[in-house]
C-alpha cells in the first residue's frame, strides 16, 4: 500500500500549483467592470508610428555615358615649303589669327623670276614663228610637218612659262585655310627644306572631338547625340556639342568604337590636343523619381509604402534607372503621390501614421532638391 500513496503524491503537487497559477491570472487579467473591452484588446490602439515621407517628382532624365577624350582643330597644318629655298620675309606674327590667302612667308624669287622672263622670251618668240607659219601654209610655202613641229614648239614654251610661273608662287607660302598660327620656327635668311616646320595653322572655331564608346553601347549611338565635354583647364565650365561621325570599325584589341563629336569654341578656349571628360546623353525622356531609401526589396521584386489620408499602402512598383539617391519609377506609383523615405521597418499595409514631410524638417535639403529640378538630371546606367 506505501508504493501507490508515493506516486500520487507528486501528481497532486503540480496540479494544485497549475490551479494556484491560474488562479492567479486571472486575476491580474480579470477586465474592469463597464471597461467594454478587454485589456488585451485594447493594447492594440498604440499610437500611430511616425515617419518622413517624399513625394514622387517628375523630372527630365536620361541615359549617360561617360568617356575620356583629345580635342582636334578642326583643320590643322604644319606650314612647310616645296622646294628648297631660303627666307626672304616673315609676314606673320606668333599666335596671330590670319586669313585664307593672307601670306605668310616671302622666300628668294630672284631665280625663279628670272626664269619665268626667260619662259616668257621663248614663248612670245614661237607665237610669232607659229603666226607667219600659218600664212605661209596657206600660200603652200611651208610644209604640214614643219607647221606641226612650230605649233608644238610654242606649245611646249606655253607649258615652260607656266611651269616658272608656279616655282614662283611657290616662293610666297599663303595660308591655305583661314585660323590661329603657332609659333615661328624660322628666322629670315634660314636655308629651309621641304618638311621643315615653319609654323602650324590651327582652325580652332570648332574643336573636333574624339573618344572611344564600348562597343555594347554601339546600338545606342546616332549622328546627333548631345555631348557635354568638362577640361581641368576650366573648371566650373563645360562645352556642347553634337555627334558628327561614328567610325565605321570597331577595334578588335579594345572592343571600342570611335565617336567625333563636334564643339563649338568661339572664343578659342579649347585647344588642339587638350584632354577632355566627355558625357554622351542619350534616350532623354520625362520620368517619376523617388529616393532610393523609399524601396524595400523582397526578393526580386520592389515595394514602398504610399501614404494617403493617414493611411498606408504597401504597394509593388518597378523600377529602372538609377543614380545615387535616386531611382526612376517605371509603374507603379503617380506624380504628387507620398511615400515613406524612414520609418519603413515600424509599418505595415493598411496601418496609421503621423506623416511628416522631409521638406519641412529639411528645408535646405528641399530648396537645393528644388533648384536640381530647373535642369535635366541625368541617369546613369
Amino acid at each position: 500500500m506505501s508504493e501507490p500513496r508515493n506516486f500520487v503524491t507528486p501528481i497532486s503537487i503540480v496540479a494544485a500549483i497549475l490551479c494556484a497559477g491560474w488562479a492567479i491570472y486571472a486575476t491580474q487579467h480579470k477586465p474592469e467592470a463597464g471597461s467594454g473591452a478587454s485589456p488585451v484588446a485594447g493594447s492594440h490602439n498604440s499610437a500611430p508610428a511616425a515617419v518622413m515621407l517624399a513625394p514622387v517628382r517628375t523630372e527630365r532624365v536620361s541615359q549617360k555615358l561617360e568617356a575620356l577624350g583629345n580635342a582636334r582643330a578642326n583643320e590643322s597644318v604644319d606650314i612647310s615649303t616645296k622646294t628648297s629655298n631660303i627666307v626672304t620675309a616673315i609676314r606673320f606674327r606668333d599666335g596671330e589669327r590670319v586669313q585664307r590667302g593672307q601670306v605668310l612667308v616671302q622666300l628668294d624669287d630672284a631665280q625663279t623670276r628670272a626664269d619665268v622672263a626667260a619662259a616668257q622670251a621663248a614663248l612670245t618668240e614661237s607665237e610669232s614663228q607659229f603666226n607667219r607659219s600659218r600664212e605661209l601654209l596657206n600660200t603652200q610655202a611651208l610644209s604640214k610637218s614643219s607647221f606641226d613641229q612650230l605649233e608644238a614648239t610654242m606649245k611646249a614654251n606655253r607649258a615652260r612659262l607656266g611651269a616658272a610661273n608656279a616655282r614662283l608662287e611657290d616662293t610666297v607660302i599663303r595660308a591655305p585655310f583661314s585660323g590661329r598660327v603657332g609659333l615661328r620656327r624660322v628666322s629670315v635668311g634660314t636655308l629651309i627644306s621641304p618638311g621643315d616646320v615653319i609654323t602650324t595653322l590651327d582652325d580652332t572655331s570648332v574643336i573636333k572631338l574624339d573618344f572611344t564608346v564600348p562597343e555594347n553601347f554601339v546600338a545606342a549611338l546616332r549622328e546627333g547625340l548631345s555631348v557635354r565635354a568638362t577640361a581641368p583647364a576650366f573648371p566650373g565650365r563645360s562645352f556642347t556639342g553634337k555627334v558628327s561621325s561614328i567610325d565605321s570599325r570597331v577595334d578588335m584589341t579594345t572592343r571600342s568604337v570611335t565617336v567625333r563629336a563636334l564643339l563649338a569654341n568661339d572664343d578659342g578656349a579649347l585647344k588642339s590636343g587638350m584632354f577632355l571628360n566627355v558625357q554622351l546623353a542619350n534616350d532623354e525622356r520625362t520620368a517619376l523619381l523617388i529616393p532610393e531609401e523609399a524601396l524595400t526589396p523582397e526578393a526580386e521584386r520592389q515595394f514602398v509604402f504610399v501614404v494617403t489620408d493617414g493611411k498606408v499602402e504597401r504597394r509593388e512598383v518597378r523600377i529602372g534607372a538609377r543614380q545615387p539617391g535616386t531611382v526612376e519609377i517605371l509603374s507603379g506609383l503617380k506624380a504628387g503621390e507620398r511615400v515613406v523615405v524612414e520609418g519603413t521597418q515600424k509599418i505595415r499595409d493598411g496601418a496609421a501614421v503621423t506623416a511628416i514631410d522631409r521638406a519641412v524638417i529639411e528645408p535646405t535639403a528641399a530648396n537645393e532638391a528644388h533648384e536640381a529640378s530647373a535642369t535635366p538630371a541625368s541617369i546613369r546606367q
